[in-house]
């Protein structure tokens, strides 16, 4: 539907190996060209945002997950350093309230979609409901699902309506982009190391996360399946090397860029009639004189 980057771009035909995807940067880049690649695509991320904002057609949603520590609110910081914080929002999801299980899984992150004209940026999602609870299936027992529901193809059925409501979205002028960060389980450990040796960093830390590290191939394979399953042509996943957090922010920061750009958005244009208004506005401002 849209020309969507290729690079790093999760096939379509449901190909796609997650135990090939790389985890490191094809290159070893020098950080002051990454830094550079960075400043270039925010600048340019500014000011395509305005266009979006003005030519007010397409509304677009990225979508961010990955395993703790992959860089998803650091990512998310940098890449939007540069924009008007009038011009996006951004929702982070965790664990369901009360009022989100009495709903349908899609339910709470749907009410928080953008409107046309905006950015709008998901820190993990709908997706969760096919990973963490994937993994974790007692999870299953708090959303009240009716004895009717299949709990055999529950996972299948969840990914055709994540399909379904992607394919929605896209129809109506919601461009989307879903980054998984595929970070090393090795490249994990040294940041939850960092994350207890600083302590301007040990807000971050938590027990739960080391946790869940016990469960990384059942993860990597609810991830290899979700991935290929809703890696489509008009919501496509990105299987984004997050060893290096420069080459990963930068990389996420080119791939929205060339998004946007491929949508040949414009400014509108000023009518002829509004053109004879300006003129008469004009010459009112002026004979106020100074």
């Amino acid at each position: 539907m849209y020309n969507f980057p290729t690079r790093y771009r999760v096939p379509f035909d449901e190909s796609f190996n997650l135990y090939q995807a790389p985890q490191q940067a094809e290159e070893d880049f020098a950080k002051k060209v990454l830094k550079k690649r960075l400043k270039k695509a925010i600048k340019e991320l500014k000011d395509l945002q305005r266009v979006l904002y003005a030519h007010d057609h397409y509304a677009v949603l990225l979508v961010f997950q990955a395993m703790d520590a992959a860089g998803k609110d650091s990512t998310i910081r940098a890449i939007m350093s540069g924009v008007n914080p009038a011009g996006c929002q951004v929702f982070s999801f965790k664990q369901p309230s009360a009022e989100a299980l009495d709903h349908d899984f899609l339910w709470r992150s749907a009410r928080r979609l953008t409107e046309r004209g905006r950015i709008g940026i998901f820190n993990r999602s709908y997706y969760e409901e096919t990973l963490v609870v994937r993994v974790h299936p007692e999870y299953l027992d708090k959303q009240k699902l009716p004895v009717e529901v299949d709990r055999s193809t529950l996972w299948k059925d969840r990914f055709e309506s994540i399909r379904n409501h992607e394919l929605h979205l896209a129809q109506n002028g919601t461009v989307i982009l879903k980054f998984w960060l595929n970070v090393s389980r090795d490249e994990q450990k040294e940041r939850f190391f960092s994350r207890l040796d600083r302590p301007e960093k040990n807000w971050k830390f938590s027990m739960a996360d080391v946790a869940e590290r016990q469960h990384w191939d059942e993860y990597m394979q609810a991830y290899q399946a979700a991935l290929n399953a809703t890696s489509r042509a008009h919501a496509p996943w990105y299987a984004i090397p997050a060893d290096n957090k420069k080459y990963m922010r930068a990389v996420v920061a080119e791939t929205v860029v060339e998004t946007l750009k491929a949508l040949q958005m414009h400014y509108p244009t000023i009518s002829q009639q509004d053109q004879v208004r300006f003129a008469e506005a004009r010459a009112l401002l002026e004979a106020e004189g100074v």
